[in-house]
Order: structure tokens, then C-alpha cells, then sequence
């Protein structure tokens, strides 16, 4: 049986309120805001607020998981478009995502002090890094490229964050050169 698709309505107030709290987030820090905050900026009842979320870190939580949700299936359609000269295609739209919702990924990359969402990030990352460095280099020993893997979770975790650090001033398409050129090098100098 398949779940009854929910309410436009529905949808919309959620919406409304995660993008409440990255904005708030934006101001300060996550445990010095509280429900009312979130719906005064929305201008939304509380009552609204507990029909869909328990608390704040609820909401935090349902809105890192949209977001590791939305960049898994944009890997997951662009995975296998890479070659063993460029993750372009899974970088663009990642990227386009993060320009996109620039909200809400800036509070969970710059607010990171209440929740575990890099770690939750490297572990995409990582999870699926292992696929595709093992169909590029299946002759290469595990170990090795646990080594790599971490390089290259870590670089681009810090090149995003350097990014969201300078206020995105780089053009996007830069940001997709650099991280395709800084993972192929590495993985070619580490690997190759």
C-alpha cells in the first residue's frame, strides 16, 4: 500500500518553517533558538509548529536529513556519468543544490556545533566514494584507498567550507573545476 501523498499545504508550512530556522541560524547559535523565534519569523502559529515537529531539534534534524536525502539521489542519477577523468557529473549538481538552498546549506555547514551533520556528510561522502574508487581502481588494495578516501572527504568538506567562508564569491563553476581537478590529481598521485 502506498503512502497518501502529502498536502500541498503541508508541505509548504514545513518548508517555511526549516527555512525559518536556517535563517535564524544564520544569526545565531542554534541552542539560543527556540520554537517561538522560528514561527514569529514565518509569521506562523506555534500550534502549526507541533503538528508536524516535536521540538527544534527535531525540525534540525528532518531538515539535514532533506538535504543528505536530495544530494544522495543527485548522486545516485549521476554516479555512473563520471569517467575516470572527471566527477563533474556528480559535482555540478551537487553544487547547483548548494547555490540553490544557499539558506539552509551555509546554517548546517557554518552552525555545526549542535548536530553531527559534517560527520553525516563524510559519511555520504565516504559511503559513496568506495564505489566509485573502487570501479576506477579495482586493482588498487583497500587500505590504499581508505587513505584517499579520507583525502579526499576532508578537501572537499574544506574547500566547501572555504567557499561558504568567502561568501560564495567564487563563481560556481570554478568551485566544480577545482574540486574535479583536486580529487582526480590526488587520486592520480596517490594512486596512479
Amino acid at each position: 500500500m502506498t503512502a497518501k501523498p502529502e498536502d500541498r499545504r503541508i508541505r509548504r508550512t514545513k518548508r517555511l518553517l526549516k527555512q525559518g530556522l536556517a535563517e535564524l541560524m544564520q544569526k545565531k547559535e542554534f541552542k539560543d533558538i527556540s520554537v517561538r523565534d522560528i514561527t514569529d519569523r514565518m509569521d506562523l502559529n506555534r500550534g502549526t509548529f507541533y503538528l508536524h515537529y516535536t521540538d527544534t531539534y527535531d525540525l534540525l534534524q528532518r531538515l539535514e536529513s532533506d538535504v543528505l536525502k536530495d544530494v544522495q539521489v543527485m548522486i545516485d542519477e549521476h554516479c555512473l556519468e563520471t569517467d575516470t577523468n572527471s566527477m563533474k557529473p556528480v559535482f555540478e549538481p551537487i553544487l547547483d543544490y548548494v547555490v540553490e538552498n544557499h539558506d539552509i546549506c551555509y546554517a548546517l555547514f557554518v552552525n555545526n556545533a549542535t548536530s553531527n551533520f559534517m560527520e553525516k556528510v563524510q559519511n555520504l561522502i565516504y559511503e559513496n566514494g568506495v564505489n566509485i574508487l573502487h570501479r576506477r581502481f579495482s586493482h588498487v588494495p583497500d587500505d590504499k584507498l581508505e587513505y584517499l578516501l579520507s583525502f579526499i572527504t576532508y578537501g572537499l568538506l574544506g574547500l566547501l567550507k572555504q567557499w561558504f567562508d568567502c561568501d560564495m564569491a567564487l563563481p560556481k563553476g570554478d568551485i566544480v573545476v577545482m574540486a574535479d581537478k583536486f580529487v582526480t590529481a590526488s587520486a592520480e598521485q596517490l594512486i596512479g
